[in-house]
């Protein structure tokens, strides 16, 4: 599955899932370590460093120091970590620029599988 968006050359906010979605989901508990999906480390090396990164878990802090461990081996930036989240569904609330530019996307992937987001910059409109 491919999902290509088109961004702005402004500076971005990801708000990026952790388990089923960038690793394997609960593969901390299952196999006692965290095992990254098939495309996702390439994708967040290519996060351009002006953006911002915050990734969300249902995992309990207590898992804090073990999954900030294997974010910092696999040289995967994040500015913000939030631990205990609901298990529900999250919801993305944003206003677009009057100028048309919209402000907002949202990519819902199959559970341990990379979503096949690709992105490229384009002049702001």
């Amino acid at each position: 599955m491919k999902n290509k968006y088109t961004l702005s050359t402004l500076g971005h906010t990801w708000i990026l899932d952790l388990d089923g979605t960038i690793v394997k989901h609960n593969g901390y508990l299952i196999d006692g370590q965290d095992t990254l999906l098939p495309g996702a480390l390439e994708f967040l090396h290519n996060i351009p460093e002006k953006d911002m990164v915050i990734i969300i878990t249902s995992r309990e802090e207590k898992y804090r120091i073990m999954t900030e461990n294997f974010l910092n081996k696999n040289e995967i930036r994040y500015n913000h970590i939030i631990f205990n989240a609901p298990y529900g569904e999250r919801i993305l609330v944003n206003d677009d620029k009057p100028s048309g530019l919209k402000m907002s996307y949202s990519v819902s992937s199959k559970r341990d599988e990379w979503c096949g987001l690709e992105c490229c910059e384009d002049e702001v409109l």
